[in-house]
Order: structure tokens, then sequence, then C-alpha cells
């Protein structure tokens, strides 16, 4: 299999002003340039020949290449039309390799894990642009894509958000939805300088192992989300107070208060104070009252 030859800066640049190819703020392209860290990446993903990755953004085709010899199958995602020809000069040595040009928001990635995996569980890796970070990890969840696990390049802030327990200020409904899906792990931490353009921002990888079972029961999975976006919405309002002000949730407050109190707790609590299974045994206490 051919070596990859992306992933230092010299090579990036070349392949860059070969086309002339100028960075988009609207995509938020910050592409990796450092090979210690894409190794890590592959490695901690723990892909091997029987896999099929999604590849999200995969920009000018520096982790695709690395993809490309660790897996049996890369489908890669890119929205920018500007990338298709130079990933079609970049990618051109790996017959491993499918790059569909779409916005992954729209893609039915049931079909392509039906398509390229029968079916079976797939591995997502992605150096995901920061602004839609959240929605595409939560899109992934909540359609219910066969997923064994999500290997992602975020905001350090983000990666922090996603693996922090209660009482923590960066706690909040992403902390409950990612690890109602999924076993958070910090791989590493990744200083600017690794991207070409450096970003603002420290970056994080961080690997999301999906639970083979729940790890808490709860009768309305809908209802649950809804309780947690309504406690945090308005994070310095007690939790009844979040719930009573929520479209989402019709209840008189006096029926929110006599729920949060069988979880033995005050009705000033807030939501922020709350582990997932608390939310999920409010969540049934609050389903059977409605």
């Amino acid at each position: 299999m051919t070596k990859p030859t992306l992933g230092n800066p010299q090579n990036t640049i070349e392949v860059l002003q070969k086309y002339g190819f100028s960075f988009q703020k609207k995509f938020g392209q910050n592409f990796l340039i450092d090979t210690h860290v894409l190794d890590k990446i592959i490695s901690s993903a723990g892909i091997t020949k029987d896999d099929m990755v999604l590849e999200i953004g995969p920009g000018i085709g520096t982790m695709t290449q690395y993809l490309a010899c660790a897996a049996r199958k890369v489908v890669a995602v890119e929205i920018d039309k500007a990338l298709i020809p130079i990933l079609e000069d970049t990618l051109s040595a790996y017959d491993n390799v499918t790059v569909i040009n779409e916005d992954v928001l729209k893609v039915d990635i049931n079909q392509l894990a039906e398509e390229y995996n029968d079916g079976k569980p797939i591995k997502v890796v992605a150096n995901l642009p920061y602004y839609i970070t959240t929605p595409i990890i939560m899109g992934l969840y909540e359609s219910h894509v066969p997923i064994e696990s999500i290997t992602v390049m975020v905001q350090k802030e983000v990666a922090d958000r996603m693996q922090t327990g209660p009482g923590s200020k960066d706690y909040g409904a992403l902390s409950l939805a990612v690890q109602y899906y999924a076993k958070p792990y910090i791989v590493a931490n990744v200083p600017p300088n690794c991207f070409m353009p450096r970003p603002n921002v420290g970056s994080a990888v961080i690997r999301l192992t999906s639970h083979t079972e729940a790890p808490v029961q709860v009768k309305d999975e809908q209802l649950m989300f809804k309780i947690i976006r309504a406690s945090f919405n308005q994070r310095r309002k007690t939790l009844a107070n979040g719930l009573n002000n929520s479209s989402e949730i019709q209840l008189p407050k006096e029926v929110i208060i006599e729920a949060i109190e069988k979880l033995g707790k005050g009705a000033s609590v807030r939501g922020e104070a709350l582990t997932l299974q608390e939310f999920a045994d409010l969540s049934n206490t609050i389903s059977e009252m409605l």
C-alpha cells in the first residue's frame, strides 16, 4: 500500500499551491500538519483491515491516506467542492477510498453502512470543524447509525465538556447526551501549531466508544432529552423553574416539583447537580404523570 505523503507542512503547502486553494472560513478549515498526531489518531481509533471508516471533512486527504493504509474501506464526506479535484489527486493511489461531495448532515449514513459494511457498526474518524461539532456528533447518535466508535479532533473545551460530570461548569446537555450513547476518553491535547492555518484555540482528540447497551433505563428517550435541554437552557434557574418555563414540557409547576422531590432532591436543586441516572429517573417519573 502506498505510504502517506501528506501530514508535514512542506507537502501540504505544495498541494495547496498547486491547486491555488484558499481556506474557507465558513467551512472552519484547519488542516493537520503533524504526523505524530495523525499516527495517534489512527492508533487510538483502533482501525483494522476489517473496518469501514467514515471520515468527515477529509480536507486535502491528509488523514484519509493514513486511514486508507489501516482500514478495509474509507468513505470520506467533504462539503467543499473546491477540494474534490485535490482529493482525486492525493488519493489516486488508494483504491479503497470513496469520496462523497456532500454536507454530512444530509447524508444517509445508515445506507453507507449497509452498502459498504453489510450494516455492521462503522468507525467514524474526523478532524471536525469546530462550529459544527455538536450537530454532527449528536446527528450521528440520534439517527441510530450503527457506530462502534467516533474518534474526533475537537476544540479542547468541547472535549472537556463531553467527558465531565455533575458540579463542573463544563457539565451540560452535551456531556449527558454523549455519555448516554458512549464512553468518552480524551486521547491527546493538540496545540494550535499542529494545524494550517493555526486555530485560535487548543484542540483535543477524543474517542467515544459506543455503549453496547444504554447505561440507564429510560422509558422515553426524547422526553429525557427535552428535560435535559430545559434544565440547562437557563443555567441560573432552579431545575423546577427551568422545566416550568420550557415550551416542550407541558406540566403544572406543582407536578414538576413533586417529580423532583421523588428523586430525594429539594425544589431548589439545579439541573447541573443531577447525574445521568437521576435525569433518567426524573424522566421516567414525569412520563408516568403525563
